[in-house]
């Protein structure tokens, strides 16, 4: 049986650091021109004063050239995953980030209406969502499985399709007494209330009357 490769970081670091910023990659976005590789945020704020790629100096773009920039979702998750706690250590610094500035507004638990759905975790980075019935119907099925790259606004859209809700009741689904952001994933959800805690995670949702 042959032995599992085992790889240095220090050996892939050249791969996999910003030269802008010489961290790990956060959002890595890739120029379609040269296809180098930064941050998103370091290479968004290096073209604000240039229209050329920092690494190879080739015009990206007289007028636009954000618009020749692409996300590397495949390079951001192998860097998630060879350096343990990035994503985490980054996602708490964007929850340190939204609170200095007021961005998440803290929900009294009793206001949550009891309408139950729980995630569940397991080791192939999967969640499991179930719903109980109370305030709206049950869902048909008691188990979807869905990756932990779901978004809070897919969820949602879930719940309208399989709940039939109609378009004038607001669907808000909360964790700890605070409602999420729509555009934010599972994981992230777990990361900022439950990361302490025993699963399952518990979520709520609850439908609103929108006012015409």
């Amino acid at each position: 049986m042959e032995e599992p490769l085992k790889i240095r970081i220090r050996d892939v670091n050249p791969h996999i650091v910003c030269s802008l910023c010489a961290g790990y990659f956060i959002d890595a976005t890739t120029i379609t021109e040269c296809l180098h590789t930064f941050c998103k945020s370091c290479i968004v704020k290096c073209l604000q004063n240039s229209k050329s790629c920092p690494q190879c100096n080739i015009k990206i773009h007289e007028t636009q050239p954000l618009a020749n920039l692409k996300p590397d979702r495949v390079m951001q998750d192998i860097i998630f995953k060879l350096i343990p706690g990035l994503y985490e250590d980054e996602e708490r610094r964007k929850q340190e980030f939204f609170k200095s500035r007021g961005m998440i507004k803290e929900k009294k638990k009793e206001s949550v209406a009891p309408a139950l759905t729980s995630v569940y975790d397991d080791p192939h980075g999967h969640y499991y969502i179930t719903a109980d019935e109370q305030l709206l119907p049950m869902l048909p099925r008691k188990f979807i499985r869905c990756s932990v790259r779901t978004y809070i606004h897919h969820v949602v859209l879930l719940l309208r399709k399989k709940l039939q809700i109609p378009p004038n009741v607001e669907v808000e689904i909360f964790c700890e007494g605070q409602i999420l952001d729509p555009a934010i994933c599972l994981k992230q959800v777990w990361i900022m209330f439950w990361i302490s805690k025993p699963s399952p995670m518990m979520l709520y949702y609850r439908g609103k009357q929108m006012l015409s």
